[in-house]
């Protein structure tokens, strides 16, 4: 029988500057994130929704500990690479750990369109796929579905609380401007 103090298997929620985030981990890494939503409360319900997500009294292992400050800066504004976050995706088809690797290769600040993406991943033609794809990324942040733009540079969609308004705080905080650009001055009235 398994003890208290070996589960490795436990998930949180924390309290950032942009609001309140959830995470879950197994043994293998990380399986759930929940970006900012208002109440602890509400994102405690999105995490236990998950079938894998576990309560636990035992202390969460260093790397949970390292993940969880590396969010609290994340939304602080601060550059953050998640790279280095183990992810558990058991369970998730080829098609989207195709994706979701080529995403994570995404860099702070970079973004590409569905198509685009699809393509990386070997998959050219399949945008809308690759959207519904990341409409279901359990790990949004460390798996950057923000950064993933409609044909033409516009928002598309997001699945995360708040939606496309969400996702284009998360891109204004990492420097990028979506949308169209701002009108040219027609004169300078001299």
């Amino acid at each position: 029988m398994e003890t208290t103090s070996s589960i490795t298997a436990g998930h949180t929620v924390l309290e950032t500057v942009i609001g309140f985030m959830g995470i879950a981990w197994n043994e293998t890494g990380l399986i759930r994130l929940c970006l900012p939503e208002r109440s602890r409360e509400a994102v405690e319900r999105r995490l236990l929704r998950h079938p894998g997500v576990v309560t636990s009294n035992a202390p969460p292992p260093p790397w949970v500990v390292k993940l969880i400050s590396s969010i609290k800066a994340y939304a602080a504004g601060e550059d953050v690479d998640f790279s280095d976050v183990p992810v558990d995706l058991s369970g998730v088809d080829d098609f989207r750990l195709d994706i979701y690797d080529q995403a994570r290769r995404l860099a702070y600040g970079e973004t590409t369109t569905y198509g685009e993406l699809a393509k990386r991943a070997g998959h050219a033609g399949l945008a809308r796929e690759t959207g519904a794809a990341l409409g279901a990324n359990p790990v949004p942040l460390v798996i950057p579905c923000h950064r993933i733009l409609a044909a033409g540079g516009k928002i598309g969609g997001f699945s995360a609380p708040g939606g496309s308004v969400t996702k284009e705080k998360m891109l204004a905080m990492e420097g990028v401007r979506v949308g169209p650009p701002p009108p040219a001055q027609v004169s300078f009235g001299f």
